[in-house]
């Protein structure tokens, strides 16, 4: 089926504002399915986890369905699905759990392209215990972070790469199986930061050879928290420091205090409403088959706004885009001569076109595109993003340089 942008939209209350929303890279808004699972939850019979009543049983299969949905959406195991705050925080979380077998002479490599949340806790870790961090340096030019940048830095100390699926500030793709074979050729785990690639691209635990895999649910349509995916064999093997009497089981042991039910019945929303993105679909298709279909059907439809929206900016005087790379998501990050990106950010927001300015926490690659602290305006697309939203953010655009 044709991707049917008007009925996806209709499922977003907050659309109903008038804004035309492009800040889909620092989060996406929430469909309407979404917020009602919440509700659901959180105001039916909930107690702690268990099987005596409904209130336990409740709250036992928000658990369960979360960890299938997840599962599903990564292409990974159930048991290896990791609830977490944030990505920032299972990231911080992990890299002190690793950290306990560094000690001075390991390496661990980590990128300039990254959201800092996926640098500073992995520095901060071998400084901690004397080990060495390693900078691989992406190409200001173009955007691309060659494959060889990561290699070079391989060597028998090497630990860990820490590196993204896609750049949240300028949607770069590295080729992470490249990456991932060559760091597991010298013994190297591999942590992948995914959450910007899979607002927009369909993860596969396996095919990007990934030992670790963050994503973000309120990046793809979901509530504000992180996931971390593994396979539950490598989670076996890591033990955490927790409380006594908490238990030692996978994926539990990582996941501290109680489980925010409520919203892991909206990432399980989440993940249906990606999935059914395509529209009508074989009743017997898996979920994994229908989000195949979707995200093929997303990809189709982002990729004609995007044509669009830059051949609407190559004409407009002064703006120069920084998103380069021959694989990258349709992230847009722009600066131009003689306006500040903040202002142009102020002047888009007069006509409710939301299109922020910042690093947003890819400070590392900021600095090094010349940018500084202060980056630029970033554009992201969304599933709801419609013809009339890219018209109106060039419009304004235009009104604004002018």
């Amino acid at each position: 089926m044709a991707y049917d942008v008007a009925r996806i939209r209709s499922d977003f209350p907050s659309l109903e504002s008038g804004w035309a929303q492009f800040d889909g890279p620092g989060g996406t808004q929430t469909p309407r399915s979404v917020g009602e699972a919440v509700a659901s939850v959180l105001t039916g019979p909930l107690s702690n986890r268990g099987t005596i009543g409904v209130s336990e049983e409740r709250a036992e299969a928000a658990v369960h369905g979360f960890r299938l949905a997840m599962a599903d959406l990564v292409n990974g195991h159930p048991r290896g699905i990791v609830q977490g705050r944030s990505a920032t925080q299972l990231a911080y979380d992990f890299s002190r759990h690793l950290a306990k077998r560094w000690g001075p002479g390991d390496e661990v490599i980590v990128t300039r392209l990254d959201h800092d949340s996926n640098i500073r806790p992995w520095v901060q870790a071998a400084e901690h215990v004397g080990a060495t961090v390693r900078w691989a340096d992406f190409d200001p030019a173009t955007g691309e972070l060659p494959v060889e940048a990561v290699t070079a830095l391989l060597g028998e100390r090497t630990r860990l790469v820490a590196v993204t699926a896609a750049s949240n500030l300028i949607g770069t793709m590295p080729d992470i199986p490249a990456i991932a074979a060559a760091a597991h050729d010298v013994g190297a785990l591999v942590f992948v930061d995914g959450v910007h690639f899979t607002a927009h691209e369909l993860p596969d635990l396996a095919a990007l050879g990934a030992d670790f895999f963050t994503c973000s649910p309120y990046k793809f349509l979901g509530p504000h928290f992180g996931v971390l995916a593994a396979a539950p064999e490598l989670l076996e093997s890591i033990v955490p420091d927790k409380l006594a009497p908490s238990t030692n089981a996978v994926p539990e042991r990582f996941e501290f205090g109680t489980l925010p039910y409520e919203l892991l019945a909206g990432a399980t929303a989440a993940v249906d409403a990606l999935a059914g993105l395509a529209g009508a679909t074989d009743a017997a298709s898996s979920r994994r088959a229908k989000l195949a279909a979707s995200y093929a059907a997303l990809h189709e439809h982002e990729s004609a706004l995007l044509a669009r929206l830059e051949t609407g900016l190559a004409a407009l005087p002064g703006v120069t885009v920084w998103s380069r790379a021959s694989r990258r998501t349709p992230t847009l990050l722009m600066t131009f001569v003689g306006h500040e990106a903040s202002e142009v950010t102020k002047r888009l927001a007069e006509g409710e076109v939301l299109a922020p300015s910042s690093n947003f926490y890819a400070l590392e690659a900021s600095r090094h595109l010349g940018l500084g602290d202060a980056g630029g305006l970033r554009v992201g697309l969304a599933p709801y993003t419609d013809d009339d939203d890219v018209e109106r953010l060039l419009d304004g655009l235009a009104a604004a340089l002018r």
